[in-house]
């Protein structure tokens, strides 16, 4: 009981809590201001009215999102302090360099650009204003191009020296930690998944209103926009996350050993579909497999061999034996191999419904002709142009679609779940112990003390953004004004009384 109510457990249960549920906003909010820049794209170009409305209805959405995003991103920085101040004295001069870049770059950029975007719609040309969104866009993937630079550095550290008069890590070559294959390669697998799940959210918007024949116009549009993104996204993301898979297995064997549940090295070494291991024997006592499988993910053939479990702790036994001396190098063996699981099973599974969609909608015209004719009714799916799908399977599809919008971020909350509990017992791996990292003087009800505040707040903002999106998604897409139909063509906006109030933009 002492041992699971130590401060350390207790810090990265906290970490892990705040990480996760902070994780949930972030994907969205880099996804949904690129297709709400599209979609703003396409009403500049053309005039059409559905774009303008379409690009209003997920603005507010993604307004939404960023500002919970925002305020859970400030309260997890705070824990660097609080729990693990051995890791920010450490390893400050190093990990925090890419974060400042990220303050003073990225959030800067992106929060300039987001304000002249809410407040200048009516004060703002229409291109301006425009651009300003896409520079918001920018400014999302910038920043999570920082954080996950400085996050690649823990998974695999380069660019820097250990001074030993002062025992911490000093920063020798920024550039390589910005561009290290790890970072690189990392930062493409979360865009990519990023945009599976902001699809996934657009498409099960979309057919829950289509279910219920509202906005049928808007709505149509939304669903082929986030069903393409959705099976471009999930195909980049199949194509990013082997990429990133064989780096793990050169960096950190260990973790792919635990994501297949392999405990002795084999060749060809087996993907592993379903198994049930015992810890303390290392071995497992039922095992799916499919032969091959995981000497291709690793090696690009099916017949190289992969280190097990039991060899790789023995060696980095023997590695850091004289450094570290840590007991077990292993991480927790079910978490690893159950979130990489996870991962895959809900990504996937969003990426095939979007194939069926995209498979089932193709047929544009189709669908159009049937509006003109019957506006009110849901517009069929259509398996050729002259034979509609069931009733049944129509319905049951939009039913579907509409429950996958939360499928890619379970898969994105299990994907970081592996990848930092597939790194452990090191917080920096290969070079500090996630034991040497907590803060030293810190007692376990601060901790408890600080979890339980932090997560009872996380619950609070959770209801708050809930009714928020419910409340704004169930009224679908707004009316649009005069205003909104005749935008200003010169920077102040239209004439009018000039202390009147700055418009916002909902």
């Amino acid at each position: 009981m002492e041992l699971a109510l130590a401060p350390e457990t207790l810090a990265r249960w906290q970490f892990g809590i705040t990480t996760v549920y902070h994780f949930l906003f972030v994907p969205l909010t880099i996804s949904l201001s690129a297709l709400v820049a599209g979609l703003q794209t396409a009403w500049v170009r053309t005039s059409d009215e559905k774009y303008l409305r379409a690009t209003k209805f997920w603005g507010k959405l993604f307004l939404i999102n960023i500002a919970m995003g925002v305020v859970t991103g400030i309260l997890q920085e705070f824990q660097f302090g609080m729990n693990w101040s051995d890791y920010s004295r450490f390893v400050g001069d190093v990990f925090g360099a890419p974060l400042a870049f990220e303050a003073l770059i990225a959030f800067f950029f992106e929060s300039t650009f987001i304000g002249l975007w809410i407040f200048g719609w009516d004060k703002l040309p229409q291109k301006i204003h425009l651009a300003c969104i896409w520079m918001v866009s920018i400014g999302t993937i910038l920043s999570a191009y920082f954080i996950l630079a400085a996050n690649s550095w823990m998974q695999h550290p380069v660019g820097y020296r250990i001074n030993k008069e002062n025992g911490r890590a000093e920063l020798t070559d920024f550039w390589h930690v910005l561009t290290q294959n790890t970072a690189l390669a990392q930062f493409f697998h979360t865009i990519t998944a990023a945009f599976l799940t902001g699809a996934a959210f657009m498409v099960g918007i979309a057919a829950y209103h289509l279910m219920r024949r509202k906005h049928v116009r808007v709505m149509r549009t939304s669903l082929r926009l986030g069903l393409v993104t959705m099976v471009i996204g999930g195909l980049l993301t199949v194509v990013s996350g082997d990429r990133l898979a064989k780096i793990m297995y050169e960096q950190q064997p260990m973790k792919m050993a635990s994501a297949e549940a392999l405990w002795d090295t084999e060749a060809p070494a087996p993907f592993s579909i379903f198994a049930v291991g015992d810890v303390d024997k290392g071995h497992n006592k039922v095992a799916l497999e499919v032969p091959g499988v995981l000497s291709f993910l690793a090696h690009d053939n099916f017949y190289e061999a992969v280190p097990g479990i039991n060899d790789t702790n023995a060696a980095l036994k023997e590695k850091y034996k004289d450094t570290v001396g840590l007991d077990d190098y292993r991480p927790n063996i079910p978490v690893a191999y159950w979130a990489f699981r996870w991962m895959m099973g809900f990504g996937m599974a969003s990426f095939g419904i979007g194939v069926i969609g995209l498979y089932l909608t193709r047929n544009k015209r189709w669908i159009a002709e049937r509006l003109r004719t019957a506006p009110d009714e849901v517009p069929r799916l259509a398996l050729t142009k002259d034979r509609e799908l069931s009733p049944f399977l129509t319905t049951w599809y939009w039913r579907i679609a509409f429950l996958t919008m939360g499928f890619p971020l379970i898969a994105n909350s299990w994907g970081w779940i592996f990848t930092e509990m597939g790194r452990q017992p090191w917080v920096v791996y290969g070079v500090m112990p996630t034991s040497a990292a907590v803060s030293p003087g810190v007692s376990q009800g601060e901790v408890i003390t600080s979890m339980a505040v932090f997560t009872t707040l996380y619950a609070i903002l959770a209801v708050v953004e809930v009714k928020l999106l419910a409340k704004y998604i169930k009224a679908g897409p707004p009316e649009l004004t005069d205003s909104d139909r005749n935008p200003p063509t010169k920077i102040g906006g239209h004439d009018r009384d000039p202390d009147r109030p700055m418009a916002f933009s909902y």
